[in-house]
């Protein structure tokens, strides 16, 4: 094993001796660039553009490129870009994840490729993990930009629709990767091609890139529209639910699961006055019933969610934030509305939806960066294409992370959490606490309110002075809990007399699932070679443990007379926390490209509709793009009404004419003794031109109202068709992995079955356009409105 490490550790070396050479390139121009003038140097922006337009490629100018970048930081935000960020920014710029520790400067770094790939004219987005980041970067590193001449471009939550096209015509456009995947689907929503806002997705800098594109990956975007469905059956759901005993039901906790036991079943039949649940007549109570069961058993208040007054709203599990206006899917947020008393809102209708893994692929070119990514390399390869480089710190990490302490319970990890807390506050030494939910920072916070220890409480309530709370935590005396990950992106600085006290000391309440969030807590302390040091407090109740056979060792403590508040320290049990975290990250990390898998099904019809739609909105002449829909019916006539190994004398001519009479020939217009005259190929050709007669007959009774007519009819029933087509799919998809029990792998059939259903949605696409346009009656002479969307979206 440690042949393999220093190999693979060897690899990375070698890969930053290499590009190295890059920098000491862009170091000997510094001394050429110190001696422009303010106007010289934001001259060299126009001359690499013309260089480019010339055939020159970035890759060359990237010495140059960057020697600029950091001249300007230098004169205007007064920083100058280490060599180590300037590394940093070469593997940026190669479409690669650049593992920076905290504190590196990250948001520097992105300077220099975001500048240098602005020159292509393209559009570069660089992707924060929330609003307040990319407000700040957007100005502060902006700054280096608009010096150079690029225009910088702002995209959050709540612009205008006038505003987000200004942000995206900005040369370097800063925002958050939720916004960038919803105006892409609100992109292929629109009527026009003018109401679009986006330009083709060319290059991306993702910060927090294991946040975003790991941690949020499974997690699809949806826009949504509401449907007309009773709410009642989920207050008789969970009514029911509540009246069962803990024989009724089963749960699983590791797979997320819950389900009736045969007792649970005969209830349910008795209370709901049935025969059978399992009879598909009863399929909608039957689903009313196991979404209130998980919402009752696995969704916990404070954990998974919290009550903001009337409104449910979710937690993000890697982040600890609140995830405002997202909604769990398939009627789980409403049995958990139902659970807690509060307004059940209508299940909403899926207009468009698409996976952070899928649109972030969608780019010319990607890359990202992070304190943490080295664990999860392989699946960056696998899925984005991007493999990891891991840049040396700009000084040695002085931080001291010492062992972890294991307790027997809760309660008494927690008493010790909260003596250690007192000791090192008593010094005046700042102490961050991280905790993995809400529940248990708000626990820890009334601990400490007991003992009179003053504190700030960071965690998904009070997200919205996030950044302010993380900077003042290195500060004298300070004690911040803090749930997760909350606060990346954000400095915190040591205050005066910090230093000497040992620097910040971080405290892990519990292990996480993945040992990259643990190592995100830790990376708070120690940053740019600040003394600092960290530990994790766990006991044999915590999840993780549990889940993972604690048993064993809790029998040991038993025999052994261990009290609550006595620590084990035991390379047995850390090794052991330590297989557990590998078996989890190797579980999530299978299910997120099983998810994956059905995803790209979905995903590669989603980009033939849009690929459609696109055409439709950007072209002024549609009637081409319907008359070949005819013709595609025409050729469906055939292959349905006179099939190749029949006889002509056998084919179904009445059947063929009526089908063409229903969609867009006028009747009486096919005569079946002259086609009975006609072989296949002849036949096609006919039918071709008694089309072109037909339309040509429309074009003159309807004038220039039938191009209104085409547009507004292909756009409303792709539009319509497509979110029927979602929600099948959906459906599809959730009950699929029953097939495994036929001995049929289940993706297979999902891709096999989901091919089907896009090709039926397609043909009746075609003949409901085709019955519009050759049918439909207008009672009006002027021509239409502008057809409006279906739905709007926020």
């Amino acid at each position: 094993m440690g042949l393999i490490k220093k190999m693979i550790g060897g690899g990375n070396e070698r890969e930053v001796k290499r590009l190295y050479r890059i920098v000491e390139r862009i170091r000997e121009l510094e001394p050429k660039m110190e001696a422009m003038s303010d106007d010289e140097l934001r001259g060299q922006t126009a001359l690499f553009k013309e260089r480019y337009q010339n055939g020159e490629s970035l890759d060359h100018m990237l010495p140059e490129a960057y020697a600029v970048t950091r001249e300007a930081a230098k004169r205007v935000i007064g920083m100058r870009h280490f060599d180590v960020q300037m590394l940093g920014g070469i593997v940026l710029h190669h479409g690669r994840v650049a593992e920076m520790r905290t504190g590196e400067g990250k948001t520097l770094v992105a300077t220099l490729p975001a500048y240098l790939n602005a020159i292509a004219g393209q559009g570069v987005h660089v992707i924060t993990a929330n609003d307040y980041l990319a407000r700040r970067d957007s100005e502060w590193m902006g700054q280096v930009h608009r010096f150079l001449g690029l225009t910088v471009g702002l995209n959050v939550h709540g612009l205008s629709h006038y505003e987000k096209q200004e942000a995206y015509r900005a040369d370097i456009t800063y925002g958050t990767n939720n916004e960038f995947g919803f105006d892409y689907l609100r992109d292929n929503m629109v009527m026009q091609v003018e109401e679009m806002v986006q330009r083709p997705l060319f290059y991306a800098i993702v910060d927090e890139v294991d946040s975003i594109l790991i941690d949020e990956a499974r997690t699809p975007l949806i826009i949504s529209g509401p449907a007309e469905k009773s709410t009642d059956l989920y207050f008789k759901a969970d009514l029911f639910v509540r009246s069962l005993n803990s024989e009724d039901y089963h749960t699983d906790e590791k797979a997320r699961t819950a389900n009736l036991t045969e007792s649970g079943v005969h209830k349910a039949e008795r209370y709901f006055n049935i025969d059978n649940l399992f009879d598909p007549q009863f399929v909608v109570i039957n689903h009313h019933i196991m979404q209130a069961l998980k919402a009752h058993t696995l969704m916990k208040r404070d954990k998974d969610y919290v009550l903001q007054g009337e409104e449910v709203v979710i937690v993000d599990e890697f982040t600890g934030r609140m995830m405002q206006g997202r909604r769990y899917s398939d009627g789980l947020h409403q049995a958990i509305e139902a659970k807690e008393g509060v307004k059940v809102q209508n299940e909403s209708k899926t207009l468009a939806t698409i996976t952070l893994q899928n649109y972030f692929r969608m780019y010319k070119k990607l890359s990202g960066m992070t304190g943490t990514a080295k664990t999860e390399e392989q699946e960056f390869i696998d899925i984005y294409g991007m493999d990891v480089v891991t840049i040396p710190p700009n000084r040695p990490n002085q931080r001291k992370d010492l062992s972890d302490v294991v307790y027997k319970t809760v309660k008494g990890k927690f008493s010790q959490v909260v003596n250690e807390i007192e000791a090192r506050h008593k010094k005046g030494q700042p102490v961050l606490v991280g905790t993995t939910s809400v529940e248990k920072s708000e626990i820890l916070s009334a601990m400490l309110k007991r003992k009179g220890i003053k504190h700030q409480v960071l965690n998904a309530k009070y997200h919205e002075r996030e950044a302010e709370i993380v900077s003042h935590a290195g500060e004298l005396g300070m004690v911040t809990i803090a749930t997760n990950m909350a606060g990346r992106g954000t400095d915190i600085i040591l205050g005066e007399g910090v230093q000497e006290l040992g620097g910040l000391h971080i405290i892990g309440t519990e292990r996480h699932e993945s040992r990259r969030i643990d190592n995100q807590l830790r990376g708070r302390a120690g940053r740019q070679g600040d003394p600092g040091s960290s530990q994790f407090y766990l006991s044999l109740e915590d999840d993780l443990m549990r889940m993972f056979g604690s048993e064993n060792i809790m029998g040991l403590m038993d025999k052994l007379g261990i009290e609550e508040d006595q620590p084990i320290e035991n390379k047995m049990v850390t090794k052991a926390i330590e297989r557990a975290q590998r078996k989890v990250e190797a579980n999530n990390y299978d299910i997120r490209k099983h998810v994956l898998k059905y995803d790209d099904v979905m995903n590669k019809q989603r980009e033939v509709i849009y690929r459609q739609r696109l055409q439709i909105i950007q072209q002024d002449h549609l009637r081409e793009i319907v008359a070949g829909m005819v013709r595609d019916l025409i050729d469906f006539m055939l292959d349905t009404y006179c099939l190749l190994d029949q006889i002509p004398e056998d084919w179904d001519i009445p059947g063929l004419i009526d089908y063409g009479e229903n969609h867009f020939l006028t009747p009486g217009r096919l005569k079946e003794e002259e086609l009975r005259r006609l072989d296949r190929d002849e036949l096609r050709q006919f039918l071709y031109e008694q089309v072109e007669v037909e339309y040509q007959a429309r074009e003159a009774e309807m004038g220039e109202v039938i191009r209104d007519l085409e547009r507004m009819v292909l756009l409303r029933t792709v539009d319509s068709k497509w979110m029927d087509h979602i929600d099948a799919m959906e459906m599809l998809r959730q009950g699929i992995h029953l097939r495994g029990y036929g001995q049929i792998d289940p993706l297979t059939a999902y891709q096999q079955e989901g091919y089907e259903m896009f090709e039926s949605m397609v043909h009746s696409i075609r003949e409901e356009v085709t019955m519009y346009v050759f049918k439909a009656q207008l009672s009006y002479e002027a021509p239409p409105e502008t057809p409006q969307p279906l739905f709007t979206s926020s």
